[in-house]
């Protein structure tokens, strides 16, 4: 989620599935002499190949359908089965704004839950936005957007997600915003600890777009509490630390380099989310290089979720979502040959 989410939000708010094996085999068409007979063939085992699995799970963002949901032709409620039918995607993560007068409704998370349950759909985590910025100067105002998250915090336990996704917004310097930043982190993350969910940051603009600057944070408040609970979200797009004019729509004055950035977020990840814009004809994103992307995220020992979140305009939000599912099931099983 770039500027353009954060805008949108602000103006409102004010192949197919793995087989269970973990194995896709291929074969030749037609009738073998075992499926005849029933006896063994060596027919069949030279001619079936079995191919290995990307080395990471894929999970859809809700955010990927925001336009669809906004205009009332998907419900929230409907998106599991949705991700689960239409793309064969079997975990999502949610979008706070999308279901925000919710968090606290106890029957309707619990209809949320039972879809997911009765359909086999993995809750991964929550995005949340508009609540508050955990790096705000003031630090009654900082006190009140951490316990605004609270309530996300139960809902994303009730739902069965591991963590939830805040933002690092705050104003000042960037060393007064870290400051900030690491105590707003670090007194949601204990609140989180006694849920037993993560609290994991997006690299999503502003400071928070620089790796180094994020990862510092971090590590130091996990330093400071003596765990692993505070985390990142890693986002292959998100690393424009200025726009021109301060708009996204006249395009990026000044951008962290996305590769040494998700490097430098990696060791805190939790989760990962594969932002896309457009395609070209072989299939591969054009605004970045997914392998290496991957290739990074591998090298880290990551196997987790890995979130389709597509925002692009060229194609719809079903084929922007089937176009990054196969790009990154065509590149997951390469890097594992």
């Amino acid at each position: 989620m770039d500027t353009k989410r954060r805008d949108f939000i602000k103006q409102f708010a004010g192949l197919t599935a793995l087989s269970a094996a973990g194995i896709w085999t291929v074969g030749c068409t037609g009738s073998t002499k075992e499926e005849s007979t029933g006896q063994d063939s060596t027919a069949t085992a030279a001619t079936t190949a079995i191919v290995k699995p990307p080395f990471f799970k894929i999970s859809l963002a809700e955010w990927s359908l925001h336009k669809m949901i906004m205009a009332k032709e998907l419900d929230n409620l409907d998106f599991p089965l949705k991700a689960k039918n239409d793309f064969g995607i079997d975990a999502v993560e949610y979008v706070s704004f999308l279901f925000k007068d919710k968090a606290k409704d106890s029957a309707y998370l619990a209809e949320l839950k039972k879809r997911c349950d009765d359909n086999g759909v993995t809750s991964v985590l929550i995005m949340v936005d508009a609540e508050g910025n955990m790096g705000d100067s003031d630090a009654k105002k900082r006190k009140q957007a951490v316990e605004n998250h609270y309530k996300w915090v139960e809902a994303a336990k009730f739902l069965g997600c591991h963590s939830i996704r805040v933002n690092a917004y705050g104003e000042g310097s960037a060393e007064e915003v870290k400051k900030a930043v690491i105590d707003g982190l670090s007194q949601l993350t204990e609140f989180g600890m006694k849920h037993d969910i993560n609290v994991i940051v997006e690299n999503h603009g502003g400071y928070s777009s620089n790796g180094k600057w994020l990862s510092e944070v971090i590590g130091t408040v996990n330093k400071n509490l003596n765990t692993n609970r505070c985390g990142t979200l890693p986002d292959f797009g998100n690393f424009c630390l200025k726009y021109k004019n301060g708009k996204w729509e006249d395009g990026c004055e000044e951008e962290y380099d996305r590769y040494t950035g998700v490097s430098e977020l990696m060791p805190f990840a939790k989760g990962v989310s594969a932002k896309s814009y457009d395609f070209d004809e072989q299939g591969n994103e054009t605004k970045m290089d997914y392998k290496r992307l991957l290739q990074i995220v591998k090298d880290a020992g990551y196997t987790g979720y890995i979130g389709i979140e597509y925002e692009g305009n060229r194609l719809s939000e079903v084929e922007g979502i089937r176009a990054t599912k196969a790009l990154l099931e065509r590149l997951g099983r390469e890097l594992v040959i």
